[in-house]
């Protein structure tokens, strides 16, 4: 169950109002990398980590209902933001402060332009905030990342954080309202302290990678082609070991001429591979064993129930 407290998470304020940086700050509200996004992408995660995996099951709740929070500070902002163009909007005397806005040929062109940008919300919603980007793109449940694994669901929730943040430093760019930029500020804080939470709920979860279950061909795990001509960087993507599974990268110079002479790789052969291909396909079995075991443990046989409601 669901308990809202009105008083916001953070005290949002502005210095006066924005109109143009409200559409702007549409982008966390209903955008592909906004606050709706990461808390339905987080609640909708949950689900599948309920049984198995409790403890990070009630991460992702408490993180996604922060975001419905911070959804929620986005939503006010957006609607300080507009103070009294609403009731502007109400008022069909010459004399509105928005009609003085549109004296003049220009003036009218910008908030036409304005309008055909988001209609949504320059003109239909009056104001509020609307459940679209900056663009008026309306929300859709595509932007929601959900594959029932956690070892790649966290690595897409890190993603998220990430994404989310350099959103917020980019629109404190376009703000010189120091109450705005603070805002902003604590929001962007949040996506970085989310961001090393799921790192370490990923950390718990042993083995983690390759994401999954199913182990890689050590034939081809450590190969780096060479695919583009001209001046040549190496870097520890393709020389000395890779980072997490250790194996010496086998830098392939002239990718065209290797593949010929290996038939299109399938005669490939491991080289510096920590694993054979058996000892791969044994290891994947094993990892598969184990994933699936601690499903079934957690899930009882016959009657289930998600809650004990012990008085």
């Amino acid at each position: 169950m669901f308990y809202h407290a009105k008083e916001l998470q953070f005290n949002a304020r502005v210095s006066k109002p924005d109109p143009k940086f409200a559409s702007l700050l549409l982008e966390q509200f209903g955008g592909m990398n906004g606050e709706l996004k990461a808390a339905m992408q987080y609640f909708t995660q949950a689900f599948a980590a309920r049984q198995p995996y409790p403890e990070i099951y009630d991460m992702l709740m408490d993180i996604a209902t922060e975001e419905f929070s911070h959804l929620e500070i986005v939503g006010a902002t957006i609607q300080m933001l507009m103070n009294g163009v609403n009731g502007e909007l109400k008022d069909i005397s010459e004399q509105s402060e928005i009609m003085q806005m549109v004296v003049g040929k220009s003036e009218k062109e910008n908030i036409i332009h304005e309008a055909m940008v988001n209609p949504m919300f320059m003109v239909v919603s009056g104001g509020g905030p609307t459940v679209t980007n900056s663009q008026g793109v309306p929300w859709s449940g595509y932007y929601v990342d959900a594959n029932g694994d956690l070892t790649v669901d966290l690595r897409s929730d890190i993603a998220a954080e990430t994404r989310a943040k350099i959103t917020y430093e980019y629109l404190m760019q376009f703000t010189g309202d120091p109450e705005v930029k603070e805002t902003l500020k604590f929001l962007m804080t949040r996506e970085v302290a989310h961001h090393q939470m799921f790192e370490a709920a990923l950390s718990t979860l042993k083995p983690n990678f390759p994401p999954g279950v199913t182990q890689g061909d050590p034939r081809y795990s450590n190969l780096y082609f060479n695919l583009s001509k001209g001046q040549e960087a190496r870097g520890p993507w393709n020389e000395g070991s890779s980072p997490i599974l250790g194996e010496p990268w086998q830098y392939i110079d002239d990718p065209q001429a290797h593949v010929t002479s290996t038939d299109g790789l399938r005669e490939q052969k491991p080289n510096d591979a920590i694993m054979s291909v058996e000892e791969a396909d044994k290891k994947s079995m094993e990892v598969s064993q184990q994933r699936s075991e601690e499903v079934k443990r957690a899930v009882p046989k016959g009657s289930n129930q998600w809650n004990r409601y012990d008085s």
